[in-house]
């Protein structure tokens, strides 16, 4: 090879690196942005599942189920003539 096509080569080659540095840096910050995005979603639906498992332990909890069960269902604790005993 000659060096008169040396620095014309050294040239390209240079321009090439810079566009792959150019490339890599702009996908390295636009995946970036993709994680901090991602990383604020997770804290938005940590937040979200906390809260219906608060709502679940309210909706589920034995002094909701028992009032509910006599005022809206009418049933009562059964009186001791009331109950019966099956034996096997």
């Amino acid at each position: 090879m000659s060096a008169r096509w040396l620095a014309p080569l050294l040239i390209a080659l240079a321009v090439v690196s810079a566009l792959g540095v150019a490339y890599s840096v702009h996908e390295a910050r636009r995946l970036t942005d993709r994680a901090q995005q991602l990383q604020r979603e997770q804290a938005r639906l940590e937040t979200r599942w906390g809260q219906l498992l608060l709502e679940h332990s309210t909706w589920g909890s034995y002094a909701r189920v028992e009032r509910l069960a006599r005022d809206e269902l009418g049933m009562k604790l059964p009186q001791n003539d009331e109950r019966v005993l099956i034996r096997p």
